[in-house]
């Protein structure tokens, strides 16, 4: 395994993921401009929003949904599922039909129930059937354009949501926020990129660290929904096994099981992202967790997120943990882009009566 070694990288990463993650900072900006010029739904007096997605487009809601709780009037609802939940009904709930595709099934169940309660309705998507059911409502869709996995989107999955929210009034004008946020990833990446040696690398050496072990992800507040998309990074990129859990639930079960079974959890490392933003208290117990953890001789290790805003701290954050997960698809020689075992299950699920 050498990180290092640039041939090798690009013989393993056969349709550039790493790319995708290089390009990160540019596709946040670029979803934050297309979606100042796109068509807003038509609303009653709003009064709850839901967005309905999965995987890579339901975690641009999360990080969405993790920004806007200090400022949005209006409660905020991540749905992943088929359906709607009874409360999302009329024209006064807004659903954002998020899917990368447009052809997502659990998000077109929900738009389907979203049409039928008379809810108002915004799609997001490349195009597929959601592009083709909302034109044929006349329901506004905010198309982009991008070719590559969904979860190398999650910049416009995020930036178009905050553009929206903004927009609608829900949230602050975020526009000086996001610059110095993408400015704050465009610093720490002079660190994380391919060419930079593992010696002054420190997503290289976090990956290092990872190789053999069960990886489990703690965030708090913020960084809540940044712990999940470190644990899906992990599992689709590296293909390897990975959890996460949130702070302060965690201290109130996760801590017990830190005794049984000793031959696995010798075999575990449990990362903690820490973030200028933390509540106060947040910021002591993660620092009280982790002790709890090494007391009991288990491998941690700690990431602090850069930037001057919490919307920096959002992507710096998410940003090197695509950096780290990519590398560690590199240590296991495992290609990040495909994910068979995902197609393989949705091909039997289709077939399935």
């Amino acid at each position: 395994m050498n990180l290092d070694d640039l041939s090798f990288i690009r013989r393993i990463d056969t349709q550039d993921m790493l790319g995708e993650i290089d390009s990160l900072p540019d596709q946040l900006e670029r979803a934050w401009r297309l979606g100042a010029s796109q068509p807003l739904p038509e609303t009653g007096s709003l009064q709850r929003i839901v967005i309905a997605g999965m995987g890579g487009s339901a975690i641009g809601a999360d990080l969405l949904t993790a920004y806007a709780l200090a400022s949005c009037p209006l409660p905020v609802t991540v749905h992943r599922d088929y359906g709607l939940p009874a409360f999302a009904d009329g024209p006064s709930t807004l659903v954002i039909a998020s899917s990368h595709s447009g052809d997502t099934e659990e998000t077109l169940d929900a738009f389907e129930a979203a049409g039928e309660a008379g809810c108002s309705l915004l799609a997001v998507c490349t195009g597929g059937e959601l592009e083709r059911r909302a034109e044929a409502r006349r329901i506004p869709v905010w198309k982009f354009d991008h070719a590559g996995q969904p979860r190398a989107a999650v910049g416009f999955s995020f930036g178009l949501l905050l553009a929206a929210f903004a927009r609608l009034g829900l949230v602050p004008d975020p526009e000086d926020e996001l610059a110095e946020a993408v400015a704050a990833m465009r610093e720490q990446q002079k660190n994380l990129r391919a060419e930079v040696p593992v010696a002054r690398n420190p997503a290289k050496r976090l990956a290092g660290q990872l190789v053999g072990r069960w990886v489990n992800v703690y965030g708090a507040g913020l960084l809540a929904p940044v712990a999940r998309r470190w644990k899906g990074q992990i599992n689709e990129l590296a293909k390897a096994g990975a959890g996460f859990e949130v702070l302060p639930e965690a201290d109130h079960n996760a801590l017990a099981g830190l005794l049984n079974p000793q031959e696995t959890l010798a075999r575990t490392i449990s990362l903690f992202l820490r973030s200028p933003s933390d509540h106060p208290r947040n910021a002591r117990r993660l620092d009280l967790t982790r002790q709890g953890f090494l007391v009991e001789g288990l491998n941690t290790d700690v990431y602090t997120a850069c930037g001057e805003t919490p919307l920096a701290h959002l992507w710096t954050a998410l940003h090197f943990g695509d950096y780290a997960a990519f590398y560690l698809a590199m240590a296991y020689e495992t290609d990040p882009t495909p994910v068979e075992a995902l197609q393989q299950f949705k091909a039997a699920l289709k077939a399935a009566p």
